[in-house]
């Protein structure tokens, strides 16, 4: 794990326990935490979709598109 991951993964957990925040602020500890495991599993959720998209071979999107 690259150091570059750790911090998307941490500003994952830091906005999702924000805007539980931000929707209720009297939250307690336990929303906040699960919160910010959701947003921790959704940026690896999303790299990993982004990276799937970066590694398909270019010639999949060249096809002729009038027909």
């Amino acid at each position: 794990m690259g150091i570059g991951k750790l911090i998307e993964e941490v500003a994952g957990a830091v906005a999702a326990e924000d805007a539980v925040g931000a929707v209720d602020p009297n939250a307690g500890i336990l929303t906040k935490a699960a919160a910010a495991v959701a947003g921790f599993e959704g940026v690896n959720k999303l790299t990993d979709v982004l990276k799937e998209k970066e590694e398909q071979p270019a010639a999949d999107n060249s096809g002729d598109q009038n027909g």
